[in-house]
Parts: structure tokens; C-alpha cells; sequence
């Protein structure tokens, strides 16, 4: 009796350490260029555990399980369009550190494919004297240039987590807020749990890994020409097929796609990363 009551306290020890911590951020975005008075507001997770971290949206997962679940029951006719609709998120890619190899790998969607580079980039971060408190956290001030903004870091030592939403890391502690010096973008962390494990995320499409300037070049010439990345190689992807009602052609396809695409560049004409 006394060796399986330490069996299952051992067993209990590991599970509980090895859950992994799931830290919930507001992103406040400010993603049209044309029009700064639209403001987007939408939750990110970032899950971490002792390999590795991982930052999406939130509406990602759900957005993932109204598909899965659409699949289940008859593919694009099972999709509930208002229910998608819903979904949107301005937070398209979702981003993995690898805690050991200290390196941030960055995924994002661009047609029916899916491109992932390895971010080349350091952090340079200073750390200033200055410390305040937000919410139940003791934070201290940093700052650094990245993708073109400058950025200030509030971070806490309270939490044993060198990480941060997005891209950002490598402070002596969790970073709490930051936000770039013209309030275009800005994470702060809202309230955090444990979960069992990472989720799994639904991958469609081809994935395909280049250098980060290559995914630039893609991106832009997805802008000007989405309908060739709709219709060459890719491997299918969680849209359902491309029809528009049962007498429209290739044509009217074209033309209502490239309007949708041009539409979704304006909204998204602002940038996190600048450069």
C-alpha cells in the first residue's frame, strides 16, 4: 500500500507540473491605415510549458472547431457562414518558441497554403529602473525596436516565464503589457490558468518553410494576384469550395474574389510589423 501511495503521488506531482500554463491577452489593433479610429479588440493565448510556448488567437481555435465540425457533417454544406463570420480574427498566424533551441518559429496562411519562417531578427531589449504595478503584478519597464515600431515592455518576476505575446521574449521575467509608441497595437495580459496540454491546431493546405523575406514577397504578391495562389498547387484548405451561387463562372469568381482579397489588404493595411 505505502509503494502505490507514492506511485500515485508521484504520478500526481508530474501531471501537475507538467500541465501547461495558458496566459489569455486582449490585442487592441488599430489595422487600417486609412481609418485609425478602427479599433479591433480580440483575445490571444499563450500556452506555455517548460519546451516550449505558443501565441494565436483565440477565435483560432473555435474558428477550428466550427470546420472540424462541418466536416464531420457534410464538408462546405455543413459550414455555418454567420457562425465563421463571428470568427474573424486579425491575429491570422500563430507563432512557437522552442524554449531550448531559442528559436521563435512564425506561421501564417496565405491561400490555401500555409508559410512558415524562422524569425532572424534578435530582440535588443533595455531595461529601464522604472517599475509600477499592474493588477496583482510588480512590473518593471523595457524597451526595444522591432518590425519597424518601437515598443515599451512592462514585465513581472513574479511569474517564472521569460516569454511574452508574439514574438516578444527574453526579459527576466512574463511580460504583462507592451504596446508600440503610437498605440497602434498593444497585449495585455487579462488573467491566465493551466490547461491539460496544447491544443491541436487543424493544418490544411501545403506547409511550406522560407526565409522570412520570402514570406514577405509572397504576401505581397498574394495582394496583387490572390486568385493564383487559390488555384495552383495548394492542397486544398478549410474553405469550402470556391462557387458563388449556381450560375457564376470563373470569371465572377475571379472578380468577387479579388474584391474580397482587396477589401481584406485595406483592413489589414496597418501592419504589426512595418518592415
Amino acid at each position: 500500500m505505502k509503494k502505490i501511495g507514492i506511485f500515485v503521488l508521484s504520478l500526481f506531482i508530474h501531471t501537475f507540473f507538467a500541465q501547461t500554463n495558458r496566459f489569455v491577452y486582449q490585442v487592441t489593433m488599430k489595422p487600417d491605415a486609412s481609418d485609425k479610429n478602427d479599433i479591433k479588440t480580440e483575445n490571444a493565448y499563450l500556452d506555455i510549458s517548460p519546451e516550449k510556448s505558443m501565441f494565436y488567437s483565440e477565435n483560432r481555435i473555435k474558428r477550428d472547431s466550427v470546420i472540424q465540425s462541418a466536416m464531420q457533417s457534410g464538408g462546405a454544406r455543413g459550414f455555418n457562414r454567420e457562425q465563421m463570420e463571428g470568427l474573424r480574427s486579425n491575429i491570422n498566424y500563430s507563432i512557437e518558441k522552442d524554449k531550448k533551441n531559442q528559436k521563435t518559429t512564425f506561421k501564417d496562411r496565405i491561400g490555401r497554403d500555409v508559410y512558415t519562417y524562422e524569425e532572424d531578427r534578435p530582440l535588443n531589449w533595455k531595461i529601464l529602473s522604472e517599475t509600477r504595478k499592474i493588477g496583482e503584478y510588480k512590473v518593471q519597464k523595457a524597451e526595444t525596436d522591432f518590425g519597424g515600431r518601437k515598443w515599451t515592455a512592462w514585465f513581472t518576476t513574479d511569474l517564472p516565464y521569460q516569454d511574452g505575446p508574439y514574438k516578444f521574449g527574453g526579459l527576466p521575467g512574463l511580460i504583462v503589457k507592451i504596446e508600440d509608441d503610437k498605440g497602434e497595437y498593444s497585449f495585455d495580459l487579462m488573467k491566465n490558468y493551466k490547461i491539460a496540454a496544447f491544443p491541436t491546431m487543424n493544418q490544411f493546405g501545403n506547409t511550406i518553410k522560407v526565409k522570412r523575406t520570402d514570406y514577405v514577397k509572397q504576401q505581397k504578391k498574394f495582394m496583387e494576384d490572390p486568385m493564383s495562389f487559390m488555384t495552383q498547387g495548394g492542397g486544398g484548405g478549410p474553405q469550402p469550395p470556391m462557387r458563388i451561387g449556381g450560375n457564376s463562372n470563373l470569371g465572377d469568381m475571379r472578380k468577387r474574389m479579388e474584391e474580397r482579397i482587396k477589401e481584406e489588404a485595406k483592413r489589414n493595411s496597418n501592419p504589426i510589423e512595418l518592415q
